[in-house]
């Protein structure tokens, strides 16, 4: 789901994907549902794109938000704009101990708290597209390789009616 979930630069919230066209996309606000076009020139950007800096490497944003999510009970975070950065990066330790503390700041935590907040409201389940990713994942590598045996099947009878015409 969070393919369709997107952030505009410049506007507050999120929005959902309603329709794609050649130099627009409508978009829905998940805050107050008033729908509008966004043009190529804006920056946007799908959830599913957002990853957090960590000394490792980066984790996706999903990762994040599930952590989020379990360490809240599903329920929304209690912070506000106003709440002091040390109370946001000592929050944010215990989400994700690993996060790099050079290259993410108080801002990006407020964000992603409001984007999870935000999240919650709309009961959007952001842990859904990962199961759905992984069962049709498992379901294309079946078919893949049913198809992969049905080629060696017809190559190989391709090869005895060669070599058999061939010995005629």
């Amino acid at each position: 789901m969070l393919t369709k979930i997107l952030s505009i630069s410049g506007k507050p919230g999120l929005y959902k994907l309603i329709s794609t066209g050649k130099n627009l996309n409508i978009v829905e606000s998940l805050t107050d549902g008033k729908r509008f076009p966004v043009y190529i020139t804006k920056r946007v950007i799908a959830l599913s794109d957002v990853s957090i800096y960590t000394e490792e490497g980066d984790v996706p944003l999903k990762t994040v938000l599930t952590k989020i999510k379990e360490k809240e009970k599903g329920e929304k975070v209690q912070f506000n704009s106003k709440t002091p950065n040390k109370e946001l990066f000592a929050y944010f330790a215990e989400i994700l101990p690993e996060y790099d503390k050079d290259r993410v700041y108080a801002s990006d935590i407020k964000k992603l708290i409001n984007w999870y907040n935000i999240l919650i409201e709309n009961k959007i389940d952001f842990e859904a597209e990962e199961k759905e990713a992984e069962e049709t994942g498992e379901e294309k590598a079946e078919e893949a390789k049913k198809e992969r045996e049905e080629e060696n099947i017809k190559e190989s009878a391709d090869k005895k009616d060669v070599s058999s015409g061939a010995s005629k």
